[in-house]
């Protein structure tokens, strides 16, 4: 990766304030609009939540439903950069990562999510994460800066653009696989294709 890497502060990731976190003096409508501004924050949280159990457990089906058709995806790692658009190109991409022969663990923390107005919204998250690539008998870990827009379609936020840039990413060849207790993509992953 360059040394010549940007800060990753809100204005490189595009990240401008929001509503404000206040309470309106106002009547019923004005305390509606307060209470929708919390759900949405709160709304978004589950969506994102969602992703991160949805890639562990290689679940496609509702993993896409979390996504805007036309989402761009830009991850950049340590040894990689990973450039996806639409749907179903990540999905696809997910199913071949999150295989049979892959344990994920990932998990998004300390969410600040800016709502823009009734349908928009952005929100930075920290990743932690640890994966087991057992065909390639490798182990990544580190932790990595998302930054996310998301639309809300129909009465549902979805997510229309998701970026990442690693903080640290340790990648370890592995003498032996591990021998896990439990492996649920073992069981619930496709086999990876030949290609």
């Amino acid at each position: 990766m360059s040394q010549q890497r940007p800060k990753l502060n809100k204005e490189y990731m595009g990240i401008t304030e929001g509503l404000p976190l206040q309470a309106s003096a106002g009547g019923v409508d004005e305390l509606r609009k307060n209470i929708q501004h919390l759900m949405d924050i709160e709304a978004i949280k589950q969506l994102k939540y969602a992703y991160f159990r949805c890639i562990d457990t290689a679940n496609l089906e509702e993993l896409a439903e979390l996504f805007h058709e036309d989402v761009l995806v830009h991850f950049l790692g340590g040894t990689y950069e990973w450039k996806v658009n639409g749907r179903q190109d990540y999905v696809d991409n997910i199913r071949e990562s999150f295989n049979n022969q892959s344990i994920g663990h990932h998990n998004g923390h300390h969410p600040e999510i800016q709502v823009l107005s009734e349908t928009e919204a952005t929100g930075i998250w920290y990743l932690a994460d640890h994966m087991w690539m057992m065909g390639h008998q490798a182990h990544t870990t580190g932790t990595a800066l998302y930054w996310d827009r998301y639309e809300k379609v129909d009465g549902k936020w979805l997510i229309r653009e998701t970026r990442y840039e690693r903080l640290y990413e340790i990648n370890t060849l592995l003498e032996k696989n591990p021998s896990p207790a439990s492996h649920y993509l073992g069981v619930h992953g496709q086999a990876p294709s030949k290609s």
